[in-house]
């Protein structure tokens, strides 16, 4: 009999999507668990993106966050994994203009006392543009001794100029980070054509570069591994059905993907339950056994 593989590094994973309704519950007592559950439910991107606001809502001081923090690790060492990346959507913590300062000192302390190894990628929102995005790079520039390992774009990818990014990338990097964007997840191959350009180490998601033959060999000649999210593209309309997902073309064009869960908390999944999902592609467990050393190999931390 086969060996099941086993899931050990999360490589894209949100810390405010992690939230479950129970602990929306808990952060916002005037809420009903009926109403939390609900807040989930959706039908497409916009929906997703409603769901993930009013998850972060609930986020009202810095030891929210550690709690958010806490749980999420507490959960991910439960489904066995040893070591994650968690993205911190700092650029909203400074929209809401809370203290950066006082929530990463909860994040710092959670993330000491988590039973795995934590690493964080802290990520600023497309929409929101460039010189906020400069004011978060030197933000995190400045804690990279603390975990801190990465710069990320996240929210809409059409909403402003790559370029307009480019300084805010350079910051990050002068101090040491890698750059991880989220590119190509509803867009298109362009999108991720655009992170290419101004250097992204990894991808988060870039499933549409499938489309793009020339993508796929620079993707896969430059070693820029996609972090691939099956549940999540379901969920939010990205694919249509899962039969449709292009995981086993992107993996057979040779490009180094991993499997993540993104948003557990909002979408209801696990790691362990991305690999069954490969499974049900069709992928052998000597494939997904390089799929879970990819995400080894390329996590920054380790």
């Amino acid at each position: 009999m086969a060996t099941v593989i086993h899931a050990d590094t999360e490589l894209h994973v949100h810390l405010e999507g992690s939230m479950e309704p129970e602990l929306l519950c808990r952060l916002d007592p005037e809420l009903s668990l009926e109403t939390a559950r609900a807040l989930y439910q959706f039908g497409d991107f916009a929906g997703f993106i409603e769901a993930f606001k009013g998850a972060v809502r609930r986020l009202q001081t810095p030891g929210d966050y550690g709690l958010a923090a806490s749980a999420l690790f507490e959960r991910l060492a439960q489904e066995g994994v040893t070591y994650a990346e968690v993205i911190f959507s700092a650029g909203v913590v400074e929209w809401k203009q809370q203290s950066l300062d006082e929530v990463w000192a909860e994040l710092r302390a959670a993330s000491r006392r988590a039973p795995l190894a934590v690493r964080w990628n802290v990520d600023v929102v497309r929409q929101f543009g460039g010189e906020p995005a400069e004011r978060v790079a030197l933000w995190a520039g400045r804690h990279v001794s603390e975990g801190v390992v990465s710069f990320g774009i996240g929210g809409d990818e059409t909403a402003r100029p790559a370029s307009e990014f480019a300084r805010a990338i350079a910051v990050a990097r002068e101090a040491g980070l890698k750059f991880t964007p989220h590119a190509g997840e509803t867009s298109t191959a362009e999108n991720v054509w655009e992170m290419v350009r101004l250097g992204a180490d990894r991808i988060g998601h870039g499933i549409r570069a499938v489309s793009d033959a020339g993508l796929l060999a620079v993707l896969r000649e430059r070693g820029i591994a996609l972090e691939v999210c099956p549940t999540s593209n379901l969920r939010t309309g990205a694919v249509r059905t899962m039969a449709e997902h292009p995981l086993r073309e992107l993996f057979d064009a040779g490009v180094c993907v991993t499997l993540n869960s993104d948003d557990p908390g909002i979408f209801g999944c696990t790691l362990a339950g991305e690999f069954d999902v490969a499974r049900g592609l069709g992928f052998s467990e000597a494939e997904l056994a390089q799929i879970a050393e990819n995400a080894r190999r390329c996590a920054f931390g380790i």
